[in-house]
């Protein structure tokens, strides 16, 4: 365990690496995905990477939640247990569901996890080394209006993130290897749903922990996954055209 001031510390670092993330990444579009290319150097198999980058920061967690007294502590708990589900599902069940013989280079899935590590740090030190002093209020702390809204928020997120991937895999047929633009759910208003979500259930999260921790993680969602939709975005556009994409934003409706 680290003491506060150096927690605090790396809070601000990661908040300042953020920035640096966000803007660097509008200039270099990460190499994953869709924009995978030669020069990422030696690839993975996809399954394998996204198993390898996400399940650090499940692991890490736990392992703060053990090691810290496996506190029962009702808000602890329950954010515990919204970000393990998370991870778990995009850990040990999102890997499997993928279709195709993508690859991951090696880079993304090492950067991934010393992402997830730092991570897992900051939100279990967030919740079990340094907990906000209202977790004592035990289940009344969910009374709260705030808390009812990130609720409401995480779980808003986390069903447009898993009806957002179910339509990505499912845009090709068996042997197929075209590309398509996404579309229904949210993918009428962004061309990144998935992100989206993604983006909604960390605010959500943030909203109900109330925490400098998990706030700097909403900071971190938002410098990776915007600067990505932005190049989704322009990629449709140049692929399928302005008409096919229509009025749809970046990753957040009516707005970007």
């Amino acid at each position: 365990m680290i003491t506060e001031e150096v927690f605090n510390y790396l809070l601000a670092g990661m908040t300042v690496l953020g920035l640096i993330v966000f803007i660097s990444l509008y200039f270099i579009t990460a190499g994953y995905g869709q924009f995978r290319t030669k020069e990422w150097g030696l690839s993975i198999n996809n399954k394998v990477g996204w198993v390898l980058m996400e399940t650090p920061a499940f692991l890490t967690m736990v392992i703060i939640w053990l090691t810290s007294g496996g506190s029962t502590v009702a808000p602890q708990i329950v954010l515990l247990g919204l970000f393990l589900l998370h991870y778990f599902q995009r850990s040990f069940i999102f890997p499997f569901l993928m279709s195709g013989e993508s690859k991951m280079p090696v880079t993304i899935m090492l950067s991934g996890v010393t992402f997830n590590v730092i991570n897992g740090i900051m939100q279990g030190g967030g919740l079990y080394w340094f907990p906000q002093e209202a977790y004592q209020e035990g289940w009344s702390y969910f009374t709260h209006g705030t808390a009812i809204i990130g609720f409401i928020v995480f779980f808003i997120g986390m069903g447009i993130n898993l009806h957002s991937d179910h339509v990505i895999r499912n845009l090709r047929k068996p042997g197929d290897t075209k590309h398509y633009l996404p579309k229904g759910g949210m993918y009428h208003l962004v061309t990144s749903g998935n992100y989206l979500g993604e983006l909604l259930e960390w605010t959500g999260f943030a909203i109900i922990a109330g925490s400098p921790a998990a706030w700097v993680f909403v900071w971190w969602t938002a410098a990776n996954l915007v600067p990505r939709a932005h190049a989704i975005h322009k990629k449709y556009r140049n692929e399928f055209g302005n008409t096919a994409v229509g009025n749809r934003k970046r990753i957040i409706p009516f707005i970007y």
